[in-house]
Formats: structure tokens, sequence, C-alpha cells
């Protein structure tokens, strides 16, 4: 279905129609890809599966016990990601360059002390963006090993890249968000915006896709909706604490729509043109860690230790996954 069609009627209708649930734990994190209908997840059990979102059927499966698997995005490639670790943070090896095709760590990029907790690829070229709870964000290019640039900054950050990759944002605690020239940001930024009355750690940024607004999650699950141009709070949502999980909000492609998951395990969905909630949903799987919208289609993600596919009702049962139609691999060496 096309997405210039969203309206509130169709977000309303919105339902599960997939579900995958044979993760081994938690799911860390979800990605699209920019142009192919496939999606990616890592989680708790150490796996990084692709999907076709358009068939609702898992195609491969990889495991990776030596790192683990956290923050996961495409690159500009359908089978290569970047994965960050959860273990041996201590070797410096805390982000890697993987192919999906044959299962093989094509580079790793040293650098961070800490978890990652934040990952973006640029959407025009090779370059990508990590933060860490070393408290820095290093800038990558995925062609060489050595990180290109740093800064050092204060608490947790959380970064991403506008859709024409010129400008990308960093936001951290105190409700501070910093706007650099990607092409010249060893200058420093160009705009700093904060909001005010919010001193929470920062778990996650996004622009709409046209850079209008950005979206900003605390750790404390309030929401805002932000003038990406002069940095003044559009509208803001709070939702029901999720004690030791961090929730995710996503804009629709259009722009016109916010989805998040609350502490009590529904999922909400707001018109922020007029702002207004349009739908809540009862999602039964628990507390909803990753929600993403897909760049080109009327469906979301949503995910807990379970994976949903959400698309307009047809009256049609949710289908449940075949884990045994994946291409399993064990990890690489």
């Amino acid at each position: 279905m096309s997405l210039t069609e969203l309206d509130d009627g169709l977000v309303r209708r919105m339902a599960i129609g997939a579900v995958f649930s044979d993760f081994g734990g938690k799911i860390h994190s979800v990605g699209f890809h920019r142009t192919d209908d496939l999606l990616v997840t890592s989680s708790e059990d150490d796996s990084l599966r692709l999907f076709d979102i358009a068939n609702a059927k898992q195609l491969k499966i990889t495991y990776h016990k030596k790192h683990g698997t956290d923050r996961v995005c495409f690159t500009h490639h359908p089978s290569s990601l970047i994965c960050s670790s959860r273990y041996n943070l201590d070797t410096g090896e805390s982000l890697r360059y993987l192919s999906m095709y044959d299962n093989r760590i094509l580079r790793y990029f040293k650098g961070h002390k800490d978890r990652v907790v934040s990952l973006c690829m640029s959407p025009i070229n090779d370059s990508f963006m990590s933060g860490s709870l070393d408290k820095s964000v290093r800038l990558w290019d995925l062609r060489v090993n050595a990180c290109q640039g740093i800064l050092h900054l204060r608490g947790r950050p959380a970064v991403a890249y506008d859709q024409q990759g010129l400008v990308f944002a960093i936001a951290m605690e105190g409700g501070a968000v910093k706007l650099f020239d990607s092409r010249c940001y060893d200058k420093g930024p160009f705009d700093t915006f904060l909001v005010g009355g919010d001193t929470a750690e920062v778990n996650d940024i996004k622009f709409s896709n046209d850079g209008k607004s950005m979206l900003l999650t605390t750790k404390n699950n309030n929401i805002y909706v932000l003038d990406a141009y002069r940095g003044e709070k559009k509208c803001g949502f709070s939702l029901e604490p999720s004690q030791g999980t961090s929730i995710e909000a996503t804009f629709t492609p259009d722009g016109k729509y916010v989805l998040s998951g609350s502490g009590d395990g529904t999922l909400h969905a707001w018109n922020i043109e007029n702002p207004s909630e349009v739908a809540r949903w009862e999602n039964n799987i628990g507390v909803v860690s990753c929600l993403k919208w897909a760049p080109r289609r009327a469906m979301f993600v949503a995910a807990s230790t379970v994976l949903t596919f959400w698309i307009p009702n047809d009256g049609e049962p949710p289908v449940p996954a075949d884990p045994s139609a994946a291409d399993q691999q064990p990890p690489p060496q």
C-alpha cells in the first residue's frame, strides 16, 4: 500500500500480521534496509536474523558467540551490516562490519572502550557514526579501519543522520541536541537545542524523512517532537515507566505520525500535525523495546522477546512464523 495513503483511519487499522517467537531472549535492535524489503534483528541469543518483509519470511540466522550482538544496521549493500559487540569489549573490538551472505567479518573498528548504544549509517556514502557509554561519538568509513573523527561528550549519546546525509545530530543528557555539518564537523556544532525540564539520559534520536522534525526519546519514557530548524518543541508525550527496558519511538515515513511502546505493554500512535492520540493497541508481547516503521511500506515492526509485523488489518489472523525455513549458519571464526 502506498505510503501517501497514510491517514488516521489506516493507522488505527494496523494489526499484527506475522509473529516470530523463536528468539532465545530479548531483541536488542532492529533495522530496515533503505531500498530493499529487508529487516535485520540482533538479540540476546547472540544471533543476527535477516527477514524478507514483503513475504513475512525469515531468510537467514547467524550466531556470534565471541562478541555477541547489540546495535545493528544495514550498510548500503543488502547483505552487509554493522554490528556492535556485547562481549570482549576490552579488546577494543566493539564494532564489526559483517557479511550475512557468507557469515564473514569484513573489518573490525577499534576505539570505543565501552558498549556502543547508538549506531547510524550515512544515507549517502560509506560513513557511519557510533555513540558509546564511554561518552564519545566516533565517525568511521567502511573502507578503512581507523576512526575518522571523535567527539567527547558528557553522558550517554544518541546519534542520527538526516535523510540527506548533510547534517547529523547528537543528543545527550540534560536535553541537549547538537547539530553538525557532516562535511566539517570538526568545527563544532552549528546549532544547539535544549529541551527544558528533562534531565534524564537520552535513549534515541531520529530525523523525519523530510528533515523538518526530530524525535527524541529519554530514559524516563518521555518523547519529544522537535522542529529540526529552530529546536522548538512541537509536542511531547509521556509513557508509563518500563523498568530495565528502554522503549523506542518511530516516525512514519511521511513524518505525520509517531508511534511508541510503553511500560504497560501497550503501543500508541499520535498525529503530530494536530497533536492527538489516534490509536492505542494491546500487543500481548510485553514491553516493546524495538519499534520501527518500514521505509517504503504501510507496515511497522515491534519487538520484545518476540518479533511482530504490523500491517493494515484485512480480517485475517496473524501468521505464526516457521523458523525451520531459515538458513542457519554457525558463528564466524
